[in-house]
């Protein structure tokens, strides 16, 4: 009889549990984990690309020395961050993880656009390789960040949630930080770039330069052939 009310309550517990999304927690942590590795990937493709990034660039005669340094300080920041499981449960190292790979996507903005000034360096094929990769890069950063963002999202909406919130509590779920769009529009917006104000080619002289060419009169219309002789 005793073994039957265990099995009873065994069954019920599972149901129970089933019920209040147990299970989905499960899941949800997993695809979590799964989807943070991945922006942790791209992440790394992107700071290993920085280096030959930054040889190639200082091949540039003249190159500006303080967008290379801040390139160079904002890679170290970003790797010097120890990205451990427990980011994911703390929201202020999760929030200086962002800041981090927010600097260093900054400083690469910064240092295209630079780029741009300079034609040797554009003509440059492994400058051009290597601009390719990192823009590949970045796209696979955002679909891995929004495939997070999306995660966490369902993960934390579950917590929040009757009656799973109540699971939630029993077996210590938080929710989950996530990426902000906190300065997006800072981070996201290119550096304001000065070029010299030299006159373009096709510019007209200025008035009063005396260097407009002198007009030259039209010519003389053709006189009129003379008149046919009377007939008598």
């Amino acid at each position: 009889m005793q073994r039957w009310r265990a099995v009873l309550m065994s069954l019920l517990a599972v149901l129970v549990l089933s019920g209040c999304g147990y299970n989905d927690f499960q899941r949800l942590d997993e695809q979590t984990k799964s989807a943070w590795s991945e922006v942790l990937n791209q992440y790394q493709r992107r700071a290993d690309l920085v280096p030959n990034l930054v040889a190639t660039v200082k091949g540039e005669t003249n190159f500006e020395q303080e967008t290379l340094t801040r390139v160079v300080e904002a890679r170290a920041r970003a790797t010097s961050i120890q990205v451990t499981p427990e980011v994911l449960n703390n929201p202020e190292q999760f929030r200086r993880f962002q800041q981090a790979q927010g600097e260093l996507s900054s400083a690469l903005s910064r240092l295209l656009v630079v780029s741009e000034r300079y034609p040797d360096l554009k003509a440059n094929q492994g400058f051009r390789d290597l601009r390719v990769q990192l823009e590949g890069t970045e796209n696979r950063i955002t679909v891995a960040r929004n495939r997070y963002i999306q995660t966490v999202q369902e993960y934390n909406v579950l917590a929040r949630s009757f009656p799973s919130n109540l699971t939630a509590m029993v077996f210590g779920y938080q929710p989950k930080p996530n990426f902000t769009v906190e300065n997006e529009a800072q981070i996201s917006t290119p550096p304001r770039v000065e070029f010299g104000g030299s006159a373009s080619p096709g510019a007209a002289p200025a008035p009063g330069s005396g260097s407009a060419p002198a007009t030259q009169p039209s010519p003389a219309a053709p006189a009129a052939p003379p008149a046919a002789p009377a007939s008598r």
